[in-house]
């Protein structure tokens, strides 16, 4: 099943992934999508920066039937039905399990610890996906368990692409996939770089925008 999650897990580009699994259409952080999109069910986003809580991307996939889940302060700048998740939350839509986990910044200040903005935990079809949102390599990685982590990769706003790598290996994933590049900061090399770090210890597929 993995690898069926695997084929089915497309990235849009920057933190924003589109899941087709369990019948279901799930976005992560929709940002500046665009071509022919299905329909969400489900709409996870991190936080409330533009590039990750962006309501016109919204609008794009939105239908009178979807769920968003996210955090308080994004919560206020859409509409539908919207849940509000803090760390440490849970919800299940649709027979699919959301848990909200810690997402901050260690060591700058643009994602702070007091915020409560999240990444997620997704448990579908038995293989539980981690989009880590922005955040830093945090201590409370070492206890997530999840099949494939979704990793910032990029540096300045996150982890640098050697910090990822460290936090892959205490997170312990199947497969591993660096986000946050190719828009706004990041560049693929920071993906390669964090591959390369991770060769022989953890699987590594780098995504591709299609």
């Amino acid at each position: 099943m993995l690898d069926t999650i695997l084929a089915n897990l497309e990235w849009l580009g920057h933190d924003s992934f589109c899941l087709h699994a369990a019948g279901k259409v799930i976005y992560f952080d929709p940002f500046q999508v665009s071509g022919n999109l299905d329909p969400a069910d489900i709409i996870l986003i991190s936080h409330d920066h533009f590039d990750h809580c962006s309501p016109e991307d919204v609008t794009k996939i939105q239908q009178d039937s979807t769920t968003i889940v996210t955090e308080p302060e994004s919560a206020k700048k859409l509409t539908g039905t919207v849940k509000s998740l803090q760390p440490g939350d849970s919800i299940t839509v649709d027979n699919i399990k959301i848990e909200a986990v810690p997402a901050y910044n260690t060591n700058k200040k643009f994602h702070p610890q007091s915020n409560n903005w999240i990444g997620f935990i997704v448990t579908i079809e038995g293989v539980r996906i981690y989009h880590a949102g922005d955040t830093d390599h945090i201590p409370e990685m070492k206890n997530f368990d999840t099949d494939i982590a979704l990793l910032p990769v990029s540096g300045t706003y996150v982890m640098t692409a050697e910090e990822a790598a460290t936090a892959a290996l205490d997170i312990k994933p199947q497969v591993a996939i660096p986000m946050h590049f190719g828009a706004i900061v990041g560049e693929k090399s920071d993906a390669e770089h964090f591959s390369e770090k991770l060769e022989g210890k953890i699987k590594v597929i780098i995504p591709q925008k299609r």
